[in-house]
């Protein structure tokens, strides 16, 4: 979470960050603010402009600043630690104002630095974990409490006062801004990404990262830092994906990288080949909408390449045939939408390929000691690659000894590079903060893995992985004529719906799958309560909510348990729901019972999750705008969690 932009060269600074922060935005949008080096009459300042809210107040700001600045950071936050607020908002900066960060990540420890460096003398002015950082930096370059001119003796002066002496006693200063950073990382307990920089070093920023995201970039005007790629993409097509444990001296000239000793290292580069255009809206009027509509692109992308010699391929497994072969057990580890899809995946790997599997929410996965062998396999699902849950449970599982599979949509992310094998959704940047064309790359990978765990399972046959491979392309076409066809009949239930304070969603077999993922979207863009039942619960206590006009939003498509499913809404039915279904094409008999019928085109069950999650994504999206929210940016939500 939270959007990090530096940059430093010969172009103004002002601009470039700017650009930078509209386009992390996603990652956060409770505040935002610069912090701009000002050389005016011969001495460097640090100028720190900051506004809660969303950058177009910051830049509306800065638009009547005269700011000649060629260096300087950038944040766009979304809140942890602090309301959000004026204060709050980062840069945060040193006692003296001349040294300033931007932090995404948590602190851990915080609190017990916070109060040694308020005994030694350092005043803060938010309620933020970031602004130890800046004290921390301070001391080690300065070695002192509050900057150049007061000196060692306010460290010592609030020693004497609190009667306690201090655990970490100022030392002499180390004035180098790059070694100030790696010192204060050792007092540090938690997770960053940091970029520093310093009004006694003109044009030099200091970046350090562990467990969240730094990309770094050198472009021909100059050297640039961001928490995500899409920041430089202008600037440079060839990145360096900061390791845990690695820090980057960027200056004008030219960016240097080196270890937690200080050692220098040689970074690995990674070329980015996807457009900038594929971050804008392209003439859709939201992301979200857009990103819906390159569904049917994700399926055929994330396929390309799979089918080779008419067996199924997956070469970045990084496990042999013969080690997928003694596989026994398999978890599914995933957090929200992820989560979702691991639901689906279960389905699949259990039907197709008779090997146990569960699906674990990541943050609790870490905590319950599962029952972990060499045989088990651990498939970390991660939109961005980067959650910190996620993250820490592929560590907990490694350390057991399972192999770890990734589904991530970004290249070199800490998922994919900490996992022993990883398939890439190919769903390209996504904006909007509720995920869907993500989503459904990550449903088409997982069914890819079960397809595959089948085929050296020898549970299915080469013939009928050919088959059902052909199905699952057949899915991109079923969603464009979803997209062409269900306008008119999504906006007819999202009226249906819009002034509801609570909406239940069902479904059976793999619609009780898809149901939790339309309850999931409907509430986080919409603001709507929703809920999530297998259908066959009803009467087991969720029944008691249904007077007349409640909506229940069914997934009844053609499937083994249709009929079980026509049931328990006939249920709803008597009780006066308002009954939404997502049903398949040439059913008219639903129309009995339904109030609104959502038709996409007949599907082979297995593979129904993929088309029927379509018209839910759509009607969240049309509730939403009814109800007046912003469905690309949904309120205490950001695109990346990085905290746990």
């Amino acid at each position: 979470m939270c959007g990090i932009v530096g940059y430093t060269g010969d172009e103004l600074a002002k601009d470039i960050l700017i650009n930078g922060l509209k386009r992390l935005e996603y990652r956060g949008y409770d505040s935002a603010g610069v912090a701009l080096e000002d050389a005016t009459g011969g001495v460097t300042r640090i100028d720190v402009i900051r506004r809660v809210g969303k950058v177009a107040g910051l830049e509306s700001e800065l638009a009547g600043v005269d700011a000649a600045a060629t260096c300087g950071i950038g944040h766009t936050r979304w809140a942890t630690h602090g309301r959000p607020s004026m204060a709050n908002a980062h840069p945060h900066t040193s006692c003296d104002g001349r040294i300033a960060i931007v932090h995404n990540g948590i602190i851990e420890n915080f609190a017990e630095l916070r109060e040694e460096l308020a005994q030694r003398g350092h005043t803060f002015t938010s309620d933020t974990d970031t602004e130890v950082f800046a004290h921390l930096i301070e001391e080690a370059y300065y070695g002192c409490a509050t900057g150049p001119v007061a000196g060692a003796a306010a460290g010592a002066a609030a020693d004497m006062a609190s009667g306690q002496a201090t655990s970490a006693p100022a030392a002499p200063g180390c004035h180098d801004l790059m070694a100030a950073v790696r010192e204060a990382c050792t007092r540090v307990v938690g997770a960053y990404g940091l970029a520093a920089v310093c009004a006694d070093e003109p044009g030099v920023i200091a970046v350090a990262r562990k467990d969240s995201p730094i990309v770094i970039g050198r472009g021909a005007r100059g050297s640039y830092v961001a928490s995500d790629v899409i920041a430089l993409i202008d600037a440079t097509r060839d990145v360096v994906v900061l390791e845990d444990g690695q820090f980057a001296r960027l200056a004008p000239e030219g960016i240097t990288y080196t270890d937690a000793e200080g050692a220098p290292i040689e970074p690995t580069v990674t070329h980015i080949d996807w457009d900038i255009d594929m971050a804008e809206k392209g003439g859709y009027p939201d992301f979200m909408l857009k990103e819906i509509c390159e569904q049917p692109r994700v399926v055929r992308d994330t396929l390309v390449g799979r089918m080779t010699g008419g067996e199924l391929s997956i070469d970045e497994l990084g496990l042999s045939l013969e080690e997928l072969n003694l596989i026994d057990r398999v978890y599914v580890i995933a957090c929200g939408t992820s989560y979702h899809a691991g639901l689906i995946a279960k389905n699949l790997i259990e039907m197709w390929a008779r090997i146990p599997c569960e699906v674990e929410a990541a943050s609790e996965f870490r905590y319950r000691n599962p029952i972990i062998t060499p045989s088990t396999l651990v498939v970390a699902v991660s939109q961005s690659g980067e959650t910190a849950d996620t993250l820490a449970a592929i560590r907990d599982a490694r350390i057991k000894g399972a192999k770890v599979f990734g589904i991530t949509n970004v290249v070199g992310s800490p998922v994919a590079r900490e996992s022993d094998g990883v398939i890439y959704t190919k769903a390209n940047k996504e904006i909007a903060v509720a995920s869907t064309k993500s989503f459904i790359g990550q449903v088409v990978s997982l069914t890819l893995l079960a397809l595959l765990l089948a085929q050296v399972k020898y549970r299915l046959t080469v013939g009928q992985v050919r088959m059902l491979f052909r199905e699952l392309g057949d899915t991109a076409e079923q969603i464009q004529w979803i997209l062409d066809t269900q306008k008119d009949a999504i906006h007819e239930a999202a009226l249906a719906c819009k002034d509801a304070r609570s909406a239940l969603f069902v479904g059976r077999g793999m619609g009780a799958a898809i149901a939790n993922e339309g309850a999931l979207k409907l509430k986080e863009i919409s603001y709507l309560h929703a809920e999530a039942y297998a259908a066959g619960e009803m009467k087991h206590g969720p029944i008691a909510l249904i007077d007349p006009g409640f909506p229940v939003i069914a997934i009844a498509t053609k499937s083994p348990v249709y009929d079980k499913t026509v049931s328990n809404l006939k249920e709803c039915e008597a009780r006066g729901a308002k009954i939404v279904v997502v049903a398949t094409e040439g059913d008219e008999d639903i129309a009995q019972i339904a109030d609104h019928v959502i038709y996409i085109p007949p599907v082979r069950d297995t593979f129904s999750a993929i088309t029927a999650t379509v018209p839910l994504q759509l009607l969240a999206r049309e509730v939403a705008l009814m109800r007046g929210c912003d469905v690309d940016q949904p309120r205490n939500l950001a695109k990346s969690v990085t905290v746990e």
